[in-house]
């Protein structure tokens, strides 16, 4: 399955000019060769997983690997907050399981979303397990930034599979780390949240709206601005007043509604 096909509106972007958020090591796991079958649960269009990834119908357990070149790893608070997120919205109560561990870096000077699932190809080793009730989820976090970058308009993350997502963290990095700008921490956990969002479905990306609050001229995005899943490209102004007195954005009610309404909590 070709990358290309895959939704580019779920592209979280920074215009950094206006300051406007829109949207190796061994783990000892040599010789875990998942069948293509298998392959082929986590190998779907963004959304489609999220009914198994919101309920414990089919699966009860979830397994997030994240893969990170050795010095972009994500910050530990970021990785607790995301996973108190996932406690908070999914039934998972056969547990959530974090799974890190550094590769060397492949010695590119961007990152195509095609580049990002080649890479995941070569180094993913979790994948959807029916029997076993296990859902996993990839996350690749980059050295470097995104091919899309343009200007002053530059990727911050994308979901581009139905349980793979990427985040450009170099990019991250040099924008908090910016005067001013919000906290690497902060900015690092609303995009992890952003992209799992899109995951779970939102918005009206295989998690079906209760109510009308698509943002149409952003595809897959809230229109409600203090929203998790607003795309943020609307107005002027700079990152910390979009990231509201250095919080993380949460979920807005009928983003909530929609989640529930789909085996969510």
């Amino acid at each position: 399955m070709s990358a290309k096909r895959i939704l580019w509106g779920l592209l979280l972007l920074v215009i950094v000019s206006a300051g406007i958020i829109s949207c190796s090591g061994d783990d000892g796991n040599e010789g875990m060769v998942p069948k293509e079958t298998e392959k082929a649960l986590n190998r779907e269009q963004p959304g489609d997983a999220a009914h198994d990834l919101l309920s414990a119908q089919n699966y009860s357990r979830i397994v997030l690997e994240f893969i990170y070149i050795e010095g972009y790893e994500p910050s530990s608070q970021s990785v607790e907050n995301l996973k108190s997120f996932i406690e908070a919205r999914m039934h998972k109560p056969g547990g959530i399981v974090i799974e890190e561990r550094w590769i060397d870096s492949p010695g590119l000077s961007e990152y195509s979303v095609d580049a990002v699932f080649e890479l995941e190809k070569e180094e993913r080793m979790r994948y959807t397990d029916k029997e076993d009730g296990e859902i996993t989820v990839f996350a690749f976090f980059a050295d470097k930034g995104s091919d899309k970058n343009e200007g002053n308009q530059v990727v911050l993350g994308a979901a581009y599979l139905n349980t793979s997502f990427v985040i450009y963290e170099s990019t991250i990095r040099e924008i908090s780390g910016r005067t001013g700008a919000p906290s690497r921490v902060t900015m690092e956990s609303t995009v992890l949240q952003h992209e799992f969002g899109h995951l779970l479905g939102l918005v009206d990306l295989g998690t079906e709206m209760q109510e009308d609050h698509l943002d149409e001229a952003n595809g897959h995005h809230c229109d409600v601005e203090e929203c998790l899943m607003f795309h943020q490209a609307e107005s002027g102004g700079n990152i910390s007043d979009l990231i509201s007195g250095g919080e993380i954005p949460g979920l807005d009610a009928q983003c909530l509604a929609d989640l529930r309404a789909n085996g969510g909590k």
